[in-house]
């Protein structure tokens, strides 16, 4: 018996040692990491999957219920499978305790039809459920461990250009032939010696237009109203309000800035599951004069997006000037040490959970806009474990890799198509506002939005490992090579899952191959993702003539929608053709009255014009869309029925002949005040007429 006890404890050490050794260690339990370890299960070796917090999943668990996706079509594997999986889970009827499955699916949330066999919306606790069951096969190859964080210090050990192993804070050593980095943060490459770049890339870099500053195009989330931006309204002297920049930066130009962040806030409009906004007990107002100032200049929207989850549940993101994303507070956060993106996040935190209580509550906020920020409120049977608010930070954007491809706004407009795919993207290229500052004339603006529209487009290998000479047994499928505009429309939870699992099936093979990640057959891996079900590649119809109407291609002098003065009008598409340029505005049918576009055009000489406002028709249109012309000889309002199709070529509808006097001094503006419907702002002709 002793000698057993001996041996046993003489064992023990070995065994401990041996239970910190895999096939593949996966550093972050995001839902890319999560499919990464499954896929390695599924292949026959065993996983170690690292999560530095005590919650799996990232984002998808984390409060993000509105999975961004763009074409559906290009989701495939064990991500698809994922989005089938709750399918299933709602198509239980007991599923539902405060609304039935038919009126959810009766107002199609998010795309979803309930007819589908994968469903694309769900509350945060039950893709926690989803994930743990999909574990449950594979538990006995799949080792988790939560709450262990790199050494930021000495985290790696390599030889040469292999990792052979890992520390954590703690001490715990994590060893493999390879490794993959699932953080939103790219720790574990950083400290690999991989290359990366956080921030900006400027156009010039990479022979892009979409990248870089950012001022022509920030027309979405803006400030449709003049807000004063010092301390002391008037006084320059007195210094800005927290959170404004004095200058944006050379239009185009690089920086270090990176798109905001926010919590994907779950809320509820049932009473007894609703926990109201409680004001913080470090409430400091001056954050929230810049809003103050915004509601009482006049911006009366509802900043803020909740879409709708099941069980009268929402996920809540940014909408308009002021909103969730604490804009230009998290620069530094891509490469801080864990404290100091503690006290980013919490600021985060701090920023959020005051500004709901700003907007509910604060009494120089009309009522109007209290009581429709007072309906909802965090659902109490959501995140119990930090009092109802997400876990998880929306990190949109950290390190992106430099490997041996970089994936750019080319390759999402399929100008540019890889041979080598691992998965498809096909979001729109999505950034949110990365800074505000102060205009030439003394106001307030937000910079960094853009919203363009994509093809489905492949996504390349090389853009997951890193070059040969800096790492050999490493890959990462979120914090990949990508410009700032690509990577706007990479980084979706349900593409990451893809990726996740392409990383794995790749490290396998290098095991199995005997060979680094960049030596693999990529013939032989191709195969095995299409067996797998993973969609690599598929052709949409190329954007026919007549879609969309480059500037240059029409004649007289045309001012496009991007650079109108704009006061409202945020919502903007590009689905439906005959557009000017990148695509359209419109109301989405609300916020009747105050929203209106104004297009001025600098007319070489004064004359006779003929003016056409372009838009696309539908039936859900308004008919009766006021347009003022203000010409030399005064002002002509002239009403357009936007449900009949323009007569005019291009899409264009001529509303008469006027006068103008050379220069700027004539121009035309759309409004939706009286109107029933959508209404649509896309572009002004001027046309000389002979």
């Amino acid at each position: 018996m002793m000698r057993s006890l001996i041996a046993s404890c003489l064992l023990l050490p070995s065994l401990l040692a041996a239970a910190d050794s895999a096939d593949v260690i996966i550093y972050g339990g995001s839902s890319g990491g999560i499919t990464a370890a499954i896929q390695t299960a599924r292949m026959g070796k065993k996983a170690i999957l690292i999560e530095p917090t005590q919650f799996l999943g990232g984002l998808t668990t984390g409060g993000l219920g509105a999975t961004d996706i763009g074409n559906k079509k290009a989701i495939g594997g064990m991500s698809r499978e994922f989005y089938g999986n709750i399918f299933k889970y709602y198509s239980d009827e007991g599923k539902w305790k405060h609304e039935k499955r038919e009126a959810y699916f009766a107002r199609k949330p998010h795309g979803n039809t309930g007819s589908e066999d994968t469903m694309w919306t769900f509350e945060p606790h039950v893709a926690s459920a989803i994930y743990e069951a999909m574990l449950k096969p594979v538990e006995g190859s799949v080792t988790i461990v939560k709450g262990e964080r790199l050494d930021l210090k000495k985290g790696v050990v390599k030889e040469g250009a292999k990792i052979t192993k890992i520390l954590m804070e703690s001490g715990r050593e994590f060893s493999g032939p390879m490794f993959i980095d699932a953080t939103y943060e790219g720790d574990l490459m950083a400290k690999a010696g991989v290359k990366y770049h956080v921030g900006r890339e400027a156009n010039s870099v990479y022979g892009e237009k979409l990248n870089g500053v950012q001022v022509g195009h920030s027309h979405s989330h803006q400030f449709i109203v003049k807000v004063d931006p010092y301390v002391k309204k008037g006084d320059p002297s007195s210094g800005l309000l927290p959170g404004i920049e004095k200058d944006p930066g050379v239009e185009f130009s690089g920086d270090r800035k990176v798109q905001a962040y926010n919590f994907r806030m779950c809320t509820t409009d049932v009473a007894e599951n609703r926990q109201d906004w409680e004001k913080p007990a470090n409430y400091d107002e001056q954050w929230f004069e810049l809003a103050l100032r915004n509601v009482e200049a006049g911006d009366h929207r509802i900043s803020w997006a909740p879409g709708w989850m099941p069980n009268r549940k929402t996920d809540t993101n940014n909408k308009h000037a002021i909103s969730t994303d604490f804009i230009g507070q998290n620069w530094d956060y891509p490469e801080a040490d864990y404290e100091t993106r503690a006290k980013i996040w919490k600021a985060h935190e701090d920023w959020q959970k005051g500004l709901m209580w700003t907007y509910a509550h604060h009494p120089r906020v009309p009522e109007a806009i209290r009581k429709e920020f007072q309906k909802l409120g965090l659902a109490k049977d959501e995140f119990p474990d930090n009092g109802h608010f997400p876990r998880q930070l929306y990190v949109r954007e950290a390190r992106r890799m430099i490997g041996d491809y970089v994936m750019t706004e080319k390759n999402c407009k399929r100008e540019e198509i890889v041979q080598d795919s691992v998965g498809m993207g096909a979001y729109n290229m999505d950034s949110h506002n990365i800074q505000r500052y102060v205009t030439k004339d003394g106001y307030v603006r937000n910079e960094g939005d853009v919203q363009v529209r994509s093809r489905p487009y492949p996504i390349s290998y090389r853009s997951i490992r890193p070059k040969a000479e800096e790492c050999t047994n490493l890959l990462v499928p979120v914090c990949l090579s990508a410009s700032h505009i690509a990577y706007g429309s990479i980084r979706m939870e349900p593409v990451f899952m893809v990726l996740g699992q392409s990383a794995a099936t790749a490290a396998v093979h290098a095991i199995e191959q005997g060979t680094t990640i960049q030596g693999i057959d990529y013939e032989k891996l191709k195969a095995r993702l299409e067996q797998d079900g993973q969609m690599l590649d598929f052709e949409t119809p190329a954007l026919p003539e007549g879609f969309a109407y480059p500037k240059a291609s029409l004649p007289g002098i045309v001012v496009d929608d991007a650079e109108a003065e704009l006061t409202g009008f945020d919502n903007k598409g590009f689905t439906s053709p005959g557009f000017v340029e990148q695509g359209y505005r419109h109301d989405n049918g609300q916020d009747k009255g105050p929203q209106r576009a104004r297009f001025t055009a600098d007319l070489p000489k004064a004359g006779r014009y003929q003016i056409s406002v372009s838009y696309n028709t539908n039936h859900n249109r308004s008919s009766a869309v006021p347009v003022t012309i203000h010409h030399a000889e005064g002002e002509t309002v002239v009403m357009v029925d936007q449900k009949k199709a323009p007569a005019g070529p291009n899409h264009f509808q001529p509303l008469g002949s006027f006068s103008f006097e050379a220069g700027k001094g004539g121009w035309v503006e759309i409004s939706n005040a009286g109107t029933t419907g959508f209404v649509m702002v896309d572009a002004v002709q001027w046309l000389p007429v002979k």
